[in-house]
This record gives structure tokens, C-alpha cells and sequence, in this order.
């Protein structure tokens, strides 16, 4: 098998093989290994040292940052708390100064006393209690030999940690599911309880000993835990559910939160009482020595057990799914189901290659949780201009935040007093519109990623680099703002180049320094830092002696004036499209290409309306290009709202220019902020108007602005049909993405 090896993050050590309850459901015990009767009862002194020494020094081979050791049994209770502090002091001793170390135990909770959780606490060990809801729902399973209640215990245990000075140990309830309970009854008695988790299991079945279904119904585990989902939601979600929420996660494109759903590679491995080393303990299911690697922490290092075979099969993601669920469209969410649940023997499909046995209860608890999820509440971006913009602005935000972060201090007085400044700007209504229109230009982004990528790789002008940025931003918030406060800003090459504003000539070729700028009536004054002259600036006014203003014109049929267009070609941080900037263009040139974008936009509000001034979300910055091809937009790597074009297209050729461009600008916005996709690449689909095989990401953009040239021109309707059927029964798309395709069944 191939792929990089994958390293354990969690270990469950096994302390005690025995267990003072007879769990008639129990995977240990019931099921088909029984290798549990020739295991030592209790861990042994050799054993624990040696499984410590091996994990340690597979934690250091990996540079792994944590590690968790689960304490499991039978009952790891059981061992004794002398055996169990031995086990603690071993793992704290071995990790010290390699890894984290996250100590954790399940238990039945019947031994859990005040004696044991001290120990605990000393070690951070935190418990998880096995529990199947209410008394009835519990002793269903849950008792002892002789037929009497472990239910009363239980509870005993559970309101032990609930005591505050327990609490922090707490892990939840772990309540393996039987449908014959009241799934409205078990939900109420363990959220009673106040745990901070609640984790439902499937009981480990095969398709040899299937799942009971008393009813026949091939959904009936769904349909259990979908009552308990609506009753979860009608309480208003009091614990978080961990099924619940991995559904979601896979949902809208995370990662799976569970072994038992998703598609992420396995880091668990077992470690029995005698010191042999197995693989996940759910197979003991399946048949006699499913789990068996014929390893032992005496003879062999955690990196050969991850390279087993068995281990493998369990690492591949997609590739280690069967056939049918490659190509079910809910197979990111269920990953196929556990791996013990696919086990079938003899004939076709004899092994683990098939669909889970619970195969139509994940289809169906995933398509049922998708299907109570509120639509508004999905990704609003794709559906709301107002909240894409919003988005995209926190995204600013957040970058301009973390650069304040990442340069922890060494940004020196210049950038101490610029975040300063930008406090203030953020305590006024009128400051806060001026930093806002800011840090809503495109390239205010472009700076930012810029900076922090100077930082990290450790420049020496990286420090003073954001200083500068950071200065003069602030100067172009503040004249957009009126606000009087003089601002330093820093000029380059002779000229100060305020974002949003324009390019003021201050100096000759190749000198820099400082200016001073703050805002007067209609425009700004710049001085010198040295003395008290100050030249004023109308920023309305024309290109005028050392003044050249971005060039701003109207949408045609747009009711605001501010909603309009620039041509920026003045920006040092336009540079970043991938074909070089165009040079500056003269007053003439400016009002040229802006006469014929102006056109263009006007031919697209007369053939395709809906794609004209109704589908901009914002003003729209047009930075000229050299070597673009014609009706071929680039959108670089810069904030929302930003195209390159070509300086001399005609207004014809424009148009195409601009329905592709503000199309993948927005494809663009909508992938920075909301997740429409997962697992891209996985699979390959075929782009219809091209007769081409492509990942998922480029058919979905690709149909996205394809629907907008059908608009202008029908020649582009064909294959649109197709790809939008393509696209909806797609494993990669998630609630978001089904969102956006469903507005884009609206268009066409």
C-alpha cells in the first residue's frame, strides 16, 4: 500500500481484561474473539514501562505535539488505583519534555470513588462513563451476572464528577444506541445529567451477525437517532452531541469528529494487557484474531505496526472505501461507516470491502440532518451580497489582527503608534466608515498577505515594511473620514500613494521620508514632518501639478453614485495578478478605457440584465494589464472587488471581459469565506462544452460563469444543463455549495 505513514496519535491501553458487569452487547466478551480469556487480568509492571518507552519515543520520531492514552479494559477500574498511579508516573516520566501527554479513561463508573478521581486530578486524567440513558433504557444491557441494576452506581459515578471539584475531569457519557428504548426518554435522562459530551455508538455488528431490526426497516438506527436529534433541537441543543456534530462538520466541508463516521485516516492502536499490539478494538467483531498484528511493545516500535497491513487499510481515505460508497454521494460525511461494520464473510464481497451494514441508516441520518438544517442559516454569503462583503472585511480584519500578532513588539514605536491610531479610528462612527472603505480595497489584502509573508520568512525590511503599510493606510482612513489628526505617511520614490485616494508627487525621483497628512474640507493637506508649509489637496479635484486622483466613474442605470467602478493604476500593491501592471495612463488613455467599460456595462444591462449593475456587489476596481489576453479578466491574488483587464479592449470584447470577471471574482469571495466543496480531486467529473475530465472546483466555477455568458449569449448554454446535474449528485459538494447550486438552477 502506498502513502506516507501515519503516525498514532491515541493509544488505548488496555489495564485490566476482566469487567464486573455482563454486558450482553459487549464487543469484548460476546462478540467473536475471545482472546480476552488467555490475557493477564492486570497489566503488568514490564509492560507499562516498555509501552511508555516505545510511545515516547514514537511521539519524538514524529515531532508528534500530544499524544492520548486511553485507559480501557474490560473495566480499567478494576486494576486498582496502586496499579493505576503506577501507569500515570510512567507516561508523565516518558513524555516529559517529547510531547503533551492526554490521559483518559472509560469506564462502567460502578468502582469510581472520591480515591480515584484524586488520582486523577493529580494526573489530569479525564473520565468518560459509560451509560445507556435512563434505568430502563440502561439495565436493558448494562448488569451485572446475576440479572441486578448497574443503573443506581452509575448515576453515583456521574453526580461524583459532577461535583465542582471533579468537574474539570469530566469527558461525557458514552450511550451505545438500542432501538427498542425510547430515543426521546434516553435523551432527557443523559442530558439531566449535565455531561459535557454525549457520544451515541452504533452496537458493532456485521453482515454476518447483522444489526437487530425488529421492525425490518433498513433505516431504523436513523430514524432513532433523527427523533433524537428533533428532540435535541427542540431543547435547544443543551450538550453538544459528538454524532451530531460530525455530521455537520462533513457537512459544510470539516473534517469528521468520530472513527466511526468520515474519511480520515485512522491513528489508533491497541495495546493488550500482555504488551501485544493490535489494531482498533471494534474488530474483535468480526472474527477471531481480526486484530492481531503479531506485535508486542518488547519486540517492535509503534512504526511498525502503523506500516501493518491491516493498520493500512484503515489510512486510505476514499481509496479504502468499497466501489459502491465511492460514488454515493454522502461518503464524506459517513466514510463508508466503521470499518468493523463492513465485514463480510465467504463468497462475494468476503473481507471488509462492502458498504456498512448500517449502510441505509448513514445515508439517511446524514440526508435527515441535512434536511432539518435551516437553509438561511448556511453559508449566507452565497446568498447575500451584503453578508459576502461583511465576510470578506472580518477576512481583512482578521489577517491585519494576526500580522499585529505575528510581529509580537518588533514593529517598534512606528507600528505602536499606527495600532494606536487605528483605536481611535475604530471609536468614532466617522472613523470607523474611513477605515472601513480602506480595508475594503482590494489591495489592502495584497499588502497584508505581503507583510505577513516578509515576516515569515524572516526579512530584514519586513518589520518597517508593515510599519510603512500600516501608516499609510491609516492616513487614507483618516482624510476619508474628515478627521483633523495628522498622520505620519511614508513616501517612496518621490511620491505618496494614499489606498482608495491617489498618487501625490512630494519629492524628487528615488528620495523617501515622511510626510504629514490629515484632512481639510473636500480634500487633505500633506506637510513636511520639519516644518509648518502644507499643500492642499482636493481629492475630487483632477489630475492636476503632483496630483493624479484613481478615476472613478458611474454604473450605467446605477441609483448611487458610490456604486461605480475605478480604474486604479496607481496602487504599488496592483502588481499582483500574474501578468505584469500596465504603466499609468495619461488623462486621455483613462477616459478611453473608461468610456468603453462604461459601454460594456451598458450592453450587458440591454442583453443580460440580472448579470449587469444587479450582480455587483460593491464598487469594482479595473487595474489595466500588459499581455492579457482579450475577454479574458485576471483575478490575482488580492482582496474582493479587484480585475485586471486589458487597457485597450473595445467595448465588445469588454463585456465578455467583465460577465467571466465579476463572475470569478465572486466564485473567488465566496470560496475565501464559505466552504462549498470538500475533498476536491478526489474524484473526476467531465465539463460537458469541453469534453473534459476536471476536479470538482474547476466544473462548479466553470459553471458558475458559464451561466452568465448563457445570458448574454444562448451559444453558451449548451453542456449547462448537464454540469449542474453533475454538480448536485457530487460527493464533494456540501450544504453551502448545494446552496449556491441551487440559486444557480434559479438562473438558468
Amino acid at each position: 500500500m502506498t502513502g506516507p505513514l501515519v503516525p498514532f496519535r491515541e493509544v488505548v491501553l488496555k489495564v485490566h481484561s476482566r469487567c464486573d458487569l455482563a454486558c450482553d452487547h459487549c464487543y469484548v466478551y460476546e462478540h467473536a474473539d475471545q482472546s480476552w480469556r488467555t490475557r493477564p487480568k492486570t497489566i503488568s509492571d514490564e509492560v507499562i514501562f516498555r509501552t511508555a518507552q516505545r510511545l515516547a519515543e514514537h511521539a519524538k520520531t514524529h515531532a508528534l505535539p500530544s499524544v492520548s492514552v486511553i485507559l480501557h479494559g474490560g473495566e480499567p477500574l478494576l486494576a486498582g488505583p496502586a496499579r493505576l498511579r503506577r501507569i500515570c508516573e510512567e507516561l508523565t516520566t516518558a513524555f516529559d519534555g517529547i510531547a503533551a501527554l492526554d490521559l483518559r479513561i472509560h469506564t462502567n463508573g460502578l468502582q469510581l470513588s472520591p480515591r480515584y478521581l484524586d488520582l486523577f486530578s493529580e494526573y489530569d486524567v479525564k473520565v468518560g462513563i459509560s451509560l445507556d440513558g435512563d434505568r430502563a433504557a440502561n439495565d436493558r444491557h448494562r448488569r451485572f451476572a446475576d440479572g441486578r441494576s448497574s443503573h443506581p452506581l452509575v448515576l453515583k459515578a456521574v453526580e461524583l464528577l459532577r461535583q465542582e471539584r471533579y468537574r474539570h475531569l469530566n469527558l461525557g457519557l458514552l450511550c451505545t444506541i438500542d432501538i427498542e428504548n425510547d430515543p426521546v426518554a434516553v435523551l432527557d435522562a443523559l442530558t439531566e445529567l449535565e455531561p459535557p459530551l454525549i457520544d451515541f455508538l452504533l452496537p458493532h455488528a456485521t453482515w454476518d451477525d447483522p444489526p437487530p431490526r425488529p421492525d425490518g426497516s433498513p433505516t431504523a438506527y436513523a430514524d432513532w437517532l433523527l427523533a433524537v436529534f428533533d428532540r435535541w433541537q427542540e431543547r435547544g441543543r443543551p450538550v453538544p452531541v459528538r454524532i451530531f456534530s460530525s455530521v455537520a462538520s462533513t457537512l459544510g466541508g470539516g473534517p469528521s469528529l468520530t472513527e466511526s463516521l468520515g474519511l480520515a485516516p485512522t491513528d489508533l492502536v491497541v495495546v493488550e494487557t500482555d504488551g501485544r499490539l493490535e489494531q482498533v478494538d471494534s474488530l474483535k467483531s468480526a472474527y477471531e484474531g481480526a486484530a492481531a498484528t503479531g506485535f508486542d511493545v518488547f519486540a517492535h516500535a509503534f512504526d511498525e505496526v502503523a506500516a501493518h497491513p491491516g493498520v493500512r487499510a484503515r489510512q486510505l481515505g476514499l481509496e479504502g472505501v468499497s466501489e459502491t460508497c465511492r460514488r454515493c454521494p454522502v461518503v464524506r460525511s459517513c466514510g463508508g461507516g466503521l470499518y468493523t461494520h463492513r465485514y463480510r464473510s465467504g463468497g462475494t464481497g468476503e473481507g471488509f470491502d462492502n458498504p456498512s451494514v448500517y449502510c441505509h441508516d448513514l445515508a439517511a441520518l446524514v440526508r435527515g440532518i441535512e434536511a432539518r438544517t435551516p437553509a438561511d442559516t448556511v453559508a449566507p454569503e452565497v446568498a447575500g451580497p451584503a453578508e459576502l462583503l461583511a465576510a470578506q472585511e472580518d477576512l481583512t480584519r482578521t489577517l491585519l489582527a494576526r500580522l499585529h500578532a505575528d510581529l509580537d513588539g518588533r514593529g517598534g514605536e512606528r507600528w505602536a503608534r499606527a495600532w494606536e491610531l487605528a483605536a481611535v479610528l475604530e471609536g468614532s462612527q466617522d472613523g470607523v466608515r474611513g477605515l472601513d472603505g480602506v480595508l475594503a480595497h482590494p489591495y489592502t489584502r495584497t499588502w497584508l498577505l505581503d507583510a505577513l509573508n516578509a515576516l515569515h520568512e524572516d526579512r530584514a525590511e519586513a518589520a518597517s515594511g508593515a510599519a510603512d503599510g500600516l501608516q499609510t493606510l491609516l492616513a487614507a482612513a483618516t482624510v476619508r473620514a474628515g478627521l483633523d489628526l495628522r498622520v505620519p505617511a511614508p513616501y517612496r520614490d518621490g511620491a505618496l500613494v494614499l489606498p482608495t485616494l491617489g498618487r501625490l508627487t512630494v519629492a524628487g525621483p528615488g528620495e523617501r521620508g515622511t510626510v504629514l497628512v490629515r484632512a481639510a474640507g473636500d480634500g487633505f493637506l500633506a506637510g513636511s514632518a520639519a516644518g509648518p508649509s502644507e499643500r492642499r489637496i482636493r481629492r475630487s479635484a483632477a489630475a492636476g501639478p503632483g496630483w493624479l486622483p484613481v478615476r472613478r466613474f458611474p454604473l450605467p442605470g446605477s441609483p448611487s453614485p458610490d456604486h461605480g467602478f475605478v480604474i486604479d493604476d496607481l496602487d504599488p500593491y496592483r502588481d499582483c495578478f500574474g501578468a505584469p501592471a500596465a504603466a499609468t495612463l495619461d488623462g486621455a488613455g483613462a477616459t478611453r478605457l473608461g468610456d468603453a467599460l462604461t459601454e460594456a456595462w451598458a450592453l450587458i444591462e440591454e442583453r443580460a440584465p440580472a448579470y449587469g449593475v444587479r450582480s455587483t456587489d460593491g464598487p469594482l476596481t479595473f487595474t489595466p494589464l500588459d499581455g492579457v489576453a482579450p475577454g479574458e479578466p485576471s483575478v490575482g491574488r488580492h482582496g474582493y472587488g479587484a480585475l485586471g483587464i486589458g487597457a485597450d479592449e473595445n467595448a465588445g470584447t469588454l463585456a465578455l471581459t467583465l460577465l467571466r470577471g465579476v463572475r470569478r471574482a465572486r466564485f473567488r469571495a465566496l470560496v475565501d469565506v464559505a466552504d462549498l466543496y470538500a475533498a476536491d480531486g478526489s474524484w473526476e467529473h467531465r465539463m460537458p462544452w469541453k469534453e473534459e475530465l476536471v476536479p470538482f472546483s474547476r466544473l462548479l466555477a466553470a459553471a458558475y460563469e458559464r451561466l452568465a455568458l448563457a445570458a448574454f449569449d444562448p451559444r453558451y448554454r449548451d453542456g449547462v444543463p448537464q454540469a449542474l446535474d453533475t454538480l448536485e449528485g457530487a460527493a464533494e459538494l456540501t450544504v453551502g455549495g448545494k446552496r449556491l447550486l441551487a440559486l444557480m438552477r434559479k438562473e438558468f
